[in-house]
């Protein structure tokens, strides 16, 4: 058993995932300035929420459709080559706006084809990152690994949306010229991160393109906290409803608005230190199912708010019960899947996440657009609760799970 800091000293130790724990936390504090500024830049231009739910939508269907694809391809290239092409076409969509804003040909349908090719860079970007940690460090560093690399990612998202505020009340151009240098700073370093790397072989068939959802299928424990943390935020997200909250709601502006998509990256990175410091190992099933539950809670308490501090503290709430999930379904999954398939199971795994934040927004936007905004928050938090006490039932193995890696494996 490792405790105290030693292994920590350990982890930092290991260069290649240091290199590749950078790369991220540059590409993705730029992909949030970017997200706030394209969803601020639609809703200047629409006032609708419909066109914010749009903007998810779009996203999510290409990760959709070549997930699968996605993940036959990151078990046999380079992940570290694939996510510095993934992180590089980002930086391209970003002087792309700049220019849209320069030669004034930006448009509704402009943001909307972007979201396509942003949707159709991440169903590759998430498969290669989330196979090429465990490829980095040393199996019993990597419940540690999981969390300090989720607890560094929403350092990211906490930089990110504050930074794409600030900078967006100076002009939209700053914010996309500065996303598209920490892109580019995301993929030169990642083109320094080496592994020993072994290309799968097989042919692109359709049993081995489905050999990653077939797995997760077989293994109910993972199902199951996949599929409830994709439940759950489906329901209980309000990311895509914050413009409206930070405008009309709240009444704090751009720069509100990237406190408000800071506040659950704040309450994810205290929890992700305090696991990193202290690993889950006992009763995460439960443990699981109560984060859910809070999340839901949390999130109704967004919806009731009218306090924009108040409304801060809940999403923080949200973002820290959010984070036990993801590490707890990211740990299960890389101890638990070999690594020739990890490249398919993480795609699959990218499904679930890309249906829970992409047609999450979606459906927070359109509720929104029939209901109002106070309508969708509240009744998403609502079903996340009921989603925690429905899966105690659906799935006693996950309800009954003690130990992160299962008994005898």
């Amino acid at each position: 058993m490792h405790s105290g800091s030693a292994p920590l000293r350990e982890l930092w130790a290991q260069r290649g995932y240091v290199r590749f724990l950078l790369a991220r936390i540059s590409g993705l504090t730029a992909n949030q300035m970017l997200m706030v500024a394209v969803a601020w830049h639609m809703y200047d231009l629409t006032s609708s929420a419909w066109d914010l739910g749009l903007v998810g939508l779009f996203q999510f269907v290409p990760a959709l459709l070549f997930a699968l694809p996605a993940g036959h391809v990151v078990d046999r290239f380079h992940r570290g080559r694939i996510f510095a092409l993934c992180v590089f076409v980002q930086a391209m969509v970003a002087v792309l706006l700049v220019c849209s804003l320069e030669w004034h040909f930006a448009s509704r349908g402009l943001i909307l084809a972007i979201s396509v090719l942003l949707g159709m860079t991440r169903a590759f970007q998430m498969p290669a990152q989330q196979a090429l940690t465990p490829t980095l460090v040393p199996q019993h560093l990597l419940p540690r690994a999981v969390a300090l690399s989720s607890g560094s990612v929403q350092l990211a998202i906490i930089a990110g949306p504050a930074l794409g505020g600030i900078i967006y009340a100076q002009g939209p151009v700053s914010v996309y010229l500065t996303a598209g240098a920490m892109l580019l700073l995301a993929a030169l370093l990642s083109l320094f991160v080496h592994y020993p790397h072994r290309a799968s072989t097989q042919a692109a068939t359709l049993r081995h393109l489905l050999a990653g959802l077939v797995f997760v299928w077989r293994h109910k424990v993972l199902l199951g906290a996949t599929s409830l943390d994709m439940f759950a935020v489906l329901l209980g997200g309000a990311t895509a409803l914050l413009p409206i909250y930070a405008r009309d709601i709240l009444h704090v502006g751009p720069e509100g608005l990237g406190v408000l998509r800071a506040a659950p990256a704040v309450g994810a990175l205290l929890m992700s230190l305090a696991l990193t410091r202290w690993p889950l190992e006992r009763r995460v099933g439960p443990k699981l199912l109560m984060a859910v539950a809070v999340f839901g809670l949390a999130t109704v308490a967004f919806g009731l708010s009218q306090s924009f501090w108040l409304s801060v503290m809940a999403l923080a709430v949200t973002g820290a019960a959010d984070n036990i999930s993801v590490v707890v379904r990211l740990t299960v999954m890389q101890l638990e899947t070999p690594d020739e398939m990890r490249g398919r199971v993480a795609a699959v795994n990218s499904i679930f996440i890309g249906a829970s934040n992409q047609l999450g927004e979606f459906e927070s936007g359109s509720v929104a657009a029939l209901w109002g905004p106070e309508f969708s928050v509240i009744s998403g938090g609502v079903g996340t609760v009921m989603v925690a006490a429905l899966w105690l039932r659906l799935f006693p193995g996950l309800a009954r799970r003690d130990h992160l890696r299962a008994a005898g494996s």
